[in-house]
């Protein structure tokens, strides 16, 4: 028996000095399967819970950007709802319009771009990260979309979803979260496709690198409830392929969600911040509010909103636009 007791110690010093000096290391610097198998053999401590806040559309540009510039104040959009935002942990957003120096100011047309001081509502706002991957965000080319990146850059807004920046990260409290955008509806210069292929091949990437894969896509028919079968296919892929959570945007309308493999697949969120004032189905829209605890979604909420004077965003009680699960 004696015999046995030091090669036991040895090989519990070995096994925990291994766990510990990799718990402590950069993923990226190692074998991500054999951290993997180490980090899931021995316990975890407990982690905090984070708050991740998604939003519907928005869009900085036509009415939105006029009625800003003439106001004066590059809040004017978010000025109600920034409180709200700024209780998550980390807020995320699609943004529709590129953000440029030289932005036309208009009331029409449908090639969308804001004055670049509208940043000044994001950072309001406290957006953290903002999606790049959309059927707008190259409405001036990849070198409108290379300037917006560099001016979210100066104020320190992580991008994703263009061919320069494919994936943020962020890490909070302890968990090293990852966002992915893409888009499925034209080719749109500068930012990602929705194809399988780059999809999962950059999926794979952010989680060897990350603990919590984000994605969201652009996708869906525009101004209707129902939820297309490409829609269905493509979230279940996502998920199938490590994404652990879905947000998709693009309808303008709020679609329901559904719940596949344990993991969110949110179809749509409405709008945001938009001009649409035309029908109630486009001036509505919902805040998703998550729990994440132990790398799952531990809870959601959703908070519904509605858009006033053609671009401000307002809190609502109406709760009859509650997204429901898909059953």
């Amino acid at each position: 028996m004696l015999k046995w007791i030091i090669p036991i110690i040895l090989f519990a010093f070995v096994y925990f000095g291994f766990y510990i000096f990799l718990k402590n290391s950069e993923v990226k610097e190692y074998p991500v399967l054999i951290r993997n198998y180490v980090l899931k053999v021995l316990p975890l401590q407990p982690k905090e819970e984070i708050k991740l806040t998604f939003t519907g559309d928005n869009i900085l540009g036509r009415s939105v950007n006029f009625l800003t510039v003439k106001s004066g104040d590059f809040g004017w959009a978010y000025n109600s709802i920034a409180s709200e935002l700024k209780n998550s942990d980390i807020t995320i957003i699609n943004l529709e319009s590129p953000l440029l120096k030289d932005c036309p100011l208009t009331n029409e047309g449908f090639v969308f771009c804001g004055d670049y001081r509208n940043v000044l509502g994001l950072s309001l706002a406290g957006i953290d990260v903002v999606g790049l991957a959309n059927n707008h965000a190259g409405d001036y080319g990849v070198s409108g979309v290379n300037e917006t990146t560099s001016l979210l850059d100066s104020t320190g807004i992580l991008t994703s979803g263009t061919l320069e920046r494919k994936i943020a990260y962020k890490d909070v409290k302890g968990t090293k979260f990852s966002f992915l955008a893409f888009n499925s509806i034209g080719n749109e210069p500068g930012v990602l496709p929705a194809e399988e292929r780059v999809m999962k091949s950059l999926i794979l990437e952010a989680k060897e690198n990350s603990d919590f894969v984000v994605v969201q896509i652009h996708w869906g028919n525009e101004y209707t409830k129902e939820i297309t079968s490409f829609q269905k296919s493509m979230g279940r892929f996502l998920i199938e392929n490590g994404a652990d959570l879905v947000i998709g945007n693009h309808p303008h309308w709020i679609q329901d969600y559904e719940i596949y493999k344990e993991k969110y697949i949110l179809y749509a969120l409405g709008n945001f911040i938009f001009d649409q004032e035309w029908s109630k189905e486009t001036k509505e829209g919902v805040i998703a509010n998550f729990t994440v605890k132990d790398l799952k979604v531990i809870d959601l909420k959703f908070t519904p909103v509605e858009i006033r004077n053609y671009g401000q965003v307002f809190k609502t009680y109406n709760f009859d636009i509650i997204p429901e699960e898909i059953k």
